[in-house]
């Protein structure tokens, strides 16, 4: 059993009429979209460098520091690389987005 095609038309075209995201109306739709893959592609980039600069040391402390060695199993080594890597690729995306947006703003400059 699936969704009758008429009923998976009209809530394709509902659900495409009330987006959550709205683009305002100055702003082209291909600029945001392409703010939007700018930021996903510094992110990716950021994680990436955080990944490997949290990887080493951590991996590093675990074989030889005592206390690491005793308290961090596997779960909490990926726990703090993986934490990195999320904190870094959220903040770049989000700064990226925020810096592409402001240049492609268009102000209304009154003298």
């Amino acid at each position: 059993m699936g969704i009758p095609s008429e009923a998976r038309d009209i809530w394709a075209n509902a659900t495409r009429k009330n987006s959550v995201v709205i683009p305002s109306p100055a702003e082209d739709r291909k600029t945001a979209k392409e703010c939007v893959q700018e930021g996903v592609r510094a992110g990716l980039k950021a994680a990436a460098i955080a990944c490997v600069a949290s990887a080493v040391p951590t991996l590093v402390a675990v074989r030889t520091i005592p206390w690491a060695k005793t308290n961090l199993n596997y779960t909490g080594q990926a726990l703090v690389i993986s934490g990195a890597s999320i904190a870094a690729y959220f903040i770049t995306v989000d700064k990226t987005i925020l810096e592409c947006a402001r240049r492609n703003a268009q102000y209304n400059k009154r003298a």
